[in-house]
């Protein structure tokens, strides 16, 4: 059998099991009709992608739009997308792996050899990196003020305001983009290179997250990658979340922290540790697709040699917990759960 008859069945055998398809690989998606919308190709949360469940009216199961970018293809094209900067040979393996044909590789190191995007990537992290590069310091800006009303005071140089970023409201939007402010956070691999940008865009009458569909999106490579910010000194151990917000939530109450924002639970278990790590803390929400992510993540890691511990917000989330209880009262309780599990720190 030829190599493109191999995809060619592949692709009509994932499309048989679309919705299974989406369930695993965009979790953070809703079931409309005979479509699965979600935010973007990285799995984000959001109604830009549509993906086409059942045939209809001639049109393939398995098809898909994103409509804020005009991307499209076949189920094996979107798993592409979503898996990151890997080869084909590793996707088509991926698709074999949901399909029960084969066992799931591991993930690979990022300190193996890189390997190189395809040139729609490419021009994605281009776009993301001229993006990032275009913003000014977060300080003083409209960003700063959202993260501060939700009771956030970490920053870092991985964040940046820009105040007119393109932005097309929903999936239906025919006319030409707008320009709205936009906190941007620059997503980075264990090597400091920049692969993507995230875009929270915002509402100037509320200091809040814009009222469109998606007010979170990202540009570029987000794969095992992350949203970084360093404590000052350098540590074994490293926390890893979900959300941008929880994540800073968590280091807000824990400064002396190294933290990595993995933006979606889907992208926390598929996070690449950077070298000399010897523990991660997985900040994960409390809910089942948390849990579910930190178990794929606490699974990588311990084929890696690298421990593990578990930070369960009590609330929805971390943020949650910030803003009910304090920035106290949640560094009393993470460093509670941590020293239970084996941390040994000195708190004043």
């Amino acid at each position: 059998m030829s190599a493109q008859r191999s995809i060619a069945d592949l692709s009509a055998d994932l499309a048989d099991r679309a919705e299974s398809f989406c369930h695993q690989y965009f979790p953070e998606g809703r079931k409309q009709g005979n479509y699965w919308q979600v935010g973007d190709t990285s799995g984000a949360k959001g109604q830009s992608l549509a993906i086409r469940l059942q045939a209809q009216n001639g049109r393939k199961a398995g098809s898909w739009q994103d409509f804020a970018t005009g991307e499209y293809g076949d189920l094996i094209d979107l798993l592409q997308e979503r898996l990151g900067s890997v080869t084909l040979k590793e996707t088509l393996r991926e698709a074999r792996s949901f399909l029960g044909e084969a066992p799931c590789p591991a993930v690979p190191r990022d300190t193996q050899r890189a390997e190189r995007p395809d040139a729609a990537s490419s021009k994605r992290i281009a776009r993301a990196r001229k993006l990032f590069s275009a913003g000014k310091p977060v300080l003083g800006t409209m960003g700063c003020t959202y993260l501060q009303g939700r009771g956030i005071t970490r920053l870092g140089p991985a964040l940046r305001y820009h105040p007119r970023v393109f932005l097309r409201q929903g999936e239906d939007d025919a006319d030409p983009p707008l320009r709205a402010p936009a906190l941007l956070a620059k997503i980075t691999d264990n090597r400091g290179q920049i692969t993507g940008c995230a875009r929270l865009y915002l509402n100037p009458s509320t200091d809040g997250l814009a009222e469109i569909e998606s007010p979170k999106r990202i540009l570029g490579q987000l794969h095992g990658h992350a949203i970084r910010f360093w404590s000052g000194q350098a540590r074994s151990d490293l926390i890893v979340g979900e959300g941008l917000e929880n994540t800073l939530s968590v280091g807000t109450a824990l400064p002396e922290f190294d933290l990595a924002a993995c933006l979606t639970a889907t992208h926390l278990g598929l996070f690449i540790p950077p070298p000399g790590i010897e523990r991660i803390w997985i900040a994960q929400d409390n809910d089942e697709t948390g849990s579910a992510a930190s178990l794929r993540l606490r699974n990588q890691l311990g084929s890696l040699g690298i421990a593990c511990g578990d930070l369960v917000s009590n609330m929805g989330d971390f943020n949650d917990d910030l803003r009910a209880f304090g920035k106290n009262a949640l560094r009393r309780s993470l460093l509670g759960a941590m020293k239970a599990q084996g941390l040994k720190i000195e708190d004043g």
